[in-house]
């Protein structure tokens, strides 16, 4: 029975020592795999953020289209280019920010620059 118990605790401690060397080799490989990506991923990551931006300007100029935009009323019509151009000669001063809002019925343009509330006539002409 000794020889047994011995012999038991024997192959034990070697299936402890295998599953720790095992253990320690799969976590090493892993940590290897690991490097190995984050170094492989690194560069990778620079390059589609070289091409996102050429998207971007290619996205920019499409956007950049020429758009005729006109507001009729009464079988009369005028471009929102003539209106944004009167309301800019009007406020008589590069203005950073412009809001208009054009009221047919009534032949008027509200707008705010700036944070300025003016108002000016529009004639449908």
């Amino acid at each position: 029975m000794a020889t047994t118990k011995k012999a038991a605790a024997k192959t034990a401690e070697k299936e402890t020592k295998t599953a720790a060397k095992t253990t320690t080799k799969t976590a090493a490989k892993a940590t290897t795999k690991t490097a190995a990506k984050t170094e492989k991923k690194a560069p990778a990551k620079k390059a589609p953020a070289k091409k996102t931006a050429a998207k971007k300007t290619t996205a920019k100029k499409a956007a950049e289209a020429k758009v005729d935009f006109f507001v009729e009323f009464g079988g009369v019509q005028v471009s929102i280019e003539d209106v944004v151009n009167n309301v800019k000669a009007t406020y008589g001063k590069d203005a950073k920010e412009i809001s208009v809002y054009l009221k047919p019925e009534e032949s008027k343009a509200y707008f705010v620059a700036d944070g300025e509330e003016m108002e000016m006539d529009v004639f449908f002409c």
